[in-house]
């Protein structure tokens, strides 16, 4: 009876410190602050306090121009009313009226976007022994920083090279307000095929990606990077390409087609979405025939595979000025005695896949570091207007609109609308007359917060001077 007494305290002991720990997070928020400074903000237990970000206000801003994304048409004299981190109206300047004490910031003699969104960067430069974690993450947190600076307020990151998981702490961090970086969507480490059985004298790198060898390895991986914070799936169904002596293209088959399948099903049942590094041949038709949702790179890609595309609602990533640089000559010159070159085979494939009625094309740069800085992938734009045949305009909706319906983020960004965020960037110039204006980024705001403005004026209005 005794025993069974103690039993009963012990566990209402335990039960009274279980529930005074999980309320103790909130309590420290509320009870008076007995730091330095004003109360701050907590994190979760590993971040602790910091500075509070600032209360939300209300910004006007004038556009002299704007780019509606949806229409793909450039309108003039447009006023866009922002409460906090959300536009909540917007229209001519005759039509929304300015209420009282709201900031207006001028941009009347500028054309205003909604921010650029990259379908493919890499936060993280490739992993090395000389190459410590600490410093790996500094140049991840500058490159994050510097994409935002050109215009870019969301994106989607395909694989850490080599940094496992640390592409969810960066995103996070953003999304908790404690670093200034895109929106991101992230695809932590990659899942790649692997010898069977293992190589003891080449064992696998948990950091670089994961390595299957099997259907049931397959669906492991999926789960335990889902696990992880991953929001997409990096797959590579090809590996490197090659020419014959007869000069054809031929590409490294990796996963079997029905490991690939069960890589795919396995995302999608777990609410995610795969893309696929793949350069073309069987590789890239099996990643097609699967249903890879996001088709990266296909310097092959065919017009019969672009048809299946349109049909299964895939998207092509082509990544452009990453595969055209003159580095791919070079090692084309040495592999081949000059003889053959890959880059005509891809740009023909990016020139037919923008000719493709229904084809869902992103702009995604590839920014990697190392041989591409990142801050100036803009040029991503260029490179599809004057070497695939886009128009300025739906180049722009690609890498605004569409990239945000590849990221199911279409009711968030890739807009100027009501109920959106507040990211908007602004040139000089008219981009929609000349494209390289993107690269000439004047003004850049992230859910209402102005990260960067080179050009714009303003004052507040008062109640006197409120105006339709």
């Amino acid at each position: 009876m005794r025993s069974k007494c103690f039993l009963a305290a012990a566990f209402g002991l335990i039960t009274m410190i279980v529930s005074v720990r999980a309320q103790a997070p909130q309590a420290s928020r509320e009870r008076a602050w007995r730091g330095v400074g004003p109360q701050p903000c907590m994190g979760p237990p590993t971040v602790g306090y910091y500075k509070c970000s600032p209360a939300p206000e209300a910004v006007a801003v004038r556009a002299g121009r704007l780019f509606d994304s949806k229409t793909g048409r450039m309108l003039t004299k447009q006023l866009v009313l922002i409460q906090g981190d959300r536009i909540m109206d917007l229209g001519s300047e005759g039509q929304v009226r300015i209420p009282a004490g709201t900031r207006v910031i001028d941009l009347s003699q500028a054309t205003v976007l909604p921010g650029m969104i990259d379908a493919h960067t890499h936060m993280f430069n490739n992993r090395s022994q000389t190459l410590t974690a600490d410093n790996s993450m500094l140049i991840a947190v500058s490159n994050v920083q510097t994409n935002l600076l050109a215009g870019f307020t969301a994106a989607r990151d395909m694989s850490t090279h080599g940094n496992g998981y640390g592409d969810v702490l960066i995103r996070d961090a953003i999304n908790e307000g404690r670093l200034d970086g895109p929106r991101y969507q992230v695809a932590t480490l990659g899942i790649v095929w692997g010898p069977r059985p293992p190589n003891p004298a080449s064992p696998d790198d948990p950091l670089a990606n994961t390595v299957v060898r099997s259907v049931d390895d397959a669906r492991a991986a999926v789960q335990a990077q889902v696990k992880g914070g991953a929001d997409w799936i990096k797959l590579y169904p090809a590996g490197a390409y090659s020419f014959t002596p007869a000069g054809e293209a031929k590409y490294v088959v990796t996963y079997p087609l029905p490991v690939l399948q069960a890589l795919i099903d396995e995302t999608h049942r777990l609410g995610r979405k795969a893309g696929c590094h793949v350069y073309g041949g069987e590789g890239l038709q099996n990643a097609i025939t699967a249903g890879c949702d996001t088709i990266e790179h296909a310097f092959g890609l065919t017009q019969a595979q672009a048809n299946t595309m349109v049909q299964k609602g895939l998207y092509y990533d082509p990544t452009f000025i990453r595969y055209t640089i003159p580095a791919m000559d070079d090692n084309d010159a040495k592999n081949t005695g000059g003889k053959y070159r890959m880059i005509p085979i891809f740009e023909k494939a990016v020139s037919m896949a923008a000719a493709t009625k229904g084809l869902k094309i992103l702009v995604g740069s590839g920014v990697d570091s190392d041989p591409f800085p990142h801050g100036i992938q803009a040029l991503e734009f260029e490179w599809l207007v004057k070497r695939a045949g886009m128009t300025p305009a739906a180049a722009i909706q690609a890498g605004t609109m569409t990239n945000a319906q590849m990221m199911g983020w279409q009711d968030r960004v890739g807009s100027i609308d009501k109920g959106k965020y507040a990211d908007m960037i602004a040139v000089s110039g008219d981009p929609l007359a000349d494209i390289t204006e993107l690269q000439r980024i004047k003004f850049v705001m992230k859910g209402g917060k102005v990260i960067k403005n080179d050009l714009a004026t303003g004052a507040t209005i008062s109640s006197s001077s409120s105006s339709r």
